[in-house]
């Protein structure tokens, strides 16, 4: 089993946990703020983002462009949204912490129970500069992503 580091990133948010939760559950958006995601969608027969929900996102790193298929492991609704990529087998995770009734901290996570797919490895040090510097690009991405959540929720809430 290949282990990787748990990343983890955080932002705080002026706004109520359900304002929070609206944005961020909906897979389909990340792309609105992910660096690496170019798009998502459901899979066929799929209407509803919930536990068990399948996917496919369409993802850019530089010139190099892949899928990778998730599926939604944890819907704790305005607490916790997980989803598993089938590929490397990491699970990312945006799980919110309510500081006060208009404040919200979410949290990004990435993790690998499991270890990653020898794909996976393969891939990261063929294509991706070696783990050092995927690690630092998936850091730099998460902090890009969490900021740009919190841009959605904010416009929206003044819209």
């Amino acid at each position: 089993m290949n282990q990787v580091p748990v990343l983890e990133d955080s932002v705080e948010i002026e706004a109520p946990a359900g304002r929070v939760w609206e944005v961020v559950s909906d897979v389909r958006r990340m792309a609105e703020w992910s660096p690496q995601v170019e798009s998502t969608r459901l899979a066929e027969g799929i209407v509803e983002i919930e536990l068990g929900a399948r996917f496919t996102n369409l993802n850019r790193q530089g010139e190099l462009i892949w899928k990778t298929h998730g599926t939604v492991v944890r819907f704790d609704v305005d607490r916790e949204f997980a989803f598993r990529i089938e590929e490397n087998w990491t699970v990312w995770s945006f799980q919110l912490e309510e500081t006060d009734h208009a404040t919200v901290v979410l949290t990004q996570r990435r993790e690998a129970p499991e270890g990653v797919s020898d794909l996976s490895q393969e891939w990261i040090e063929t294509f991706m500069g070696g783990h050092t510097a995927f690690t630092e690009t998936m850091r730099a991405g998460m902090t890009e992503t969490l900021a740009g959540i919190r841009a959605a929720v904010l416009a929206e809430a003044t819209s």
